[in-house]
């Protein structure tokens, strides 16, 4: 839409049919002391050319040869172009929820497919047409799990990632819902025992990450084994979703006590922009007896009269579709444009490409650990089994050292004191297949 300015006369005329003299009698119902007196503190107008000038001076100030390993829960992966190129087609271009199936066919098509993509890849029956991102999604399904079970207590390990632990706390903290936390042993698992004493017949869920917050691999099937012998259902949170091209699904255990219930996450890895935070694309995946209990909506595919395939909006148990008492997420967008470039970016490296490139993540990330144990005075944080994250015990403080490597233009990762107070000398580092060898060996150099 153009940004068409209502002339003097314009606005005369409209002031005149809604009967008052003008614009500021339109605030008469604010009061006085409220009420600006004076302009806005705001620069004088430019002109286009000087608008465009002023642009490019700030954009030289932005430091575009940093090297960067940070990760906790947005990642750096690679794009492809075909990304862009398709998404800036007019037809897909917006994240609006399509609700004329008729005129949105391809977009009902991209969404579907995705749910398909998200369930192939946890390893769960269904999954949903996403969410807005890892963060709500985590907690929609904890909303969920308790739907179902009927029970208020959850037990949610410490090495989930901070800020979904945060979010989860907004969302219940006013809905009598009890969230106890579990704390992580040396190796950087969830610790059992404390796991095992704290499941009760009250408790509707246990929420673990997979790999944690830390960086570890948790192990998954014994979590779900455990929660499901109280009754209890076993929720995974997957941040890292470039993990699920290699990693078993938690959908996918060898016995059925062992599978998750319902496996909730962050999409960003593959195929978004990180984009300064957002926007992002969660989901939900679950298995297909919590069907109707799944937060957001669903994509259906059917046939029309005469045997042609189609695809429309289904079981979307939202607040405007259903009586408020009655929906399942009070969720009333979704992320639609995001959820086709993960869509594209799974057609295109498909699943031998999806595993090759987690597996560049898993080798440059243990060669970065195997270096920094032989050729630096600083250790490698628990030992257990990692993916592409893993946390540096820093000798002389993470403070010196991230300031020091900063100076040389190295973003080394993310210091955990504010998160952790115990790990107040250690920081968080993400490798991923972007990250070339010299760009390992410049991390190790300066950390040395």
């Amino acid at each position: 839409m153009r940004y068409i300015p209502n002339s003097p006369t314009d606005r005369a005329a409209m002031l005149a049919v809604i009967g008052v003299a003008t614009i500021e009698d339109l605030f008469r119902g604010i009061p006085d002391d409220l009420r600006l007196k004076g302009p806005l503190n705001l620069p004088s107008a430019m002109s286009e050319p000087e608008l465009l000038e002023y642009f490019a001076a700030a954009a030289s100030n932005n430091l575009t040869d940093r090297l960067s390993f940070l990760g906790a829960g947005i990642y750096s992966h690679y794009v492809p172009l075909i990304i862009d190129a398709l998404i800036s087609r007019s037809e897909f271009f917006t994240a609006y929820t399509p609700y004329q199936a008729e005129i949105a066919q391809g977009t009902l098509q991209a969404i579907f497919e995705f749910q398909t993509y998200m369930a192939q890849l946890t390893g769960m029956d269904i999954a949903n047409a996403s969410l807005y991102d890892g963060s709500t999604a985590l907690a929609e399904g904890i909303l969920m799990a308790h739907r179902i079970t009927r029970r208020s207590r959850f037990l949610l390990a410490r090495s989930v990632h901070p800020e979904y632990r945060a979010v989860v706390e907004t969302y219940t903290r006013r809905l009598g819902l009890e969230i106890e936390s579990v704390d992580f042993l040396e190796n950087g698992r969830i610790d059992m025992e404390k796991l095992e004493s704290g499941l009760t017949e009250e408790t509707a869920g246990v929420i673990v990450q997979s790999p944690n917050f830390l960086g570890t691999i948790e192990a998954l099937d014994a979590v779900s084994v455990l929660a499901h012998s109280k009754g209890a259902l076993s929720i995974v949170n997957i941040a890292e979703a470039m993990s699920l091209g290699l990693l078993r699904p938690p959908g996918d255990a060898p016995s059925e006590e062992g599978r998750a219930d319902i496996v909730v996450g962050e999409a960003q890895s593959l195929g978004v922009p990180m984009s300064f935070g957002g926007p992002h694309v969660g989901f939900v995946a679950t298995r297909q007896r919590f069907l109707r209990q799944i937060p957001g909506r669903l994509v259906g595919m059917g046939h029309d009269g005469d045997g042609k395939r189609g695809f429309v909006l289904t079981l979307a148990t939202r607040e405007q579709h259903i009586r408020r008492e009655k929906a399942t997420s009070n969720i009333c967008t979704n992320q639609s444009l995001c959820a086709l470039m993960t869509t594209i970016y799974l057609s295109t490296v498909g699943p031998k490409g999806l595993r090759d490139i987690a597996t560049q993540n898993i080798e440059k990330t243990a060669y970065a650990a195997d270096r920094i144990e032989s050729d630096t005075k600083h250790s490698v944080r628990f030992p257990g089994p990692r993916f592409n994250e893993f946390v540096i015990k820093l000798d002389g403080g993470s403070a010196d050292v991230f300031d020091r490597l900063s100076q040389q233009d190295i973003v080394a990762g993310l210091p955990l004191g504010r998160f952790f107070p115990e790990l107040d000398d250690s920081l968080l580092v993400s490798i991923t297949e972007v990250h070339k060898k010299s760009d390992i060996d410049r991390l190790i150099e300066g950390l040395a």
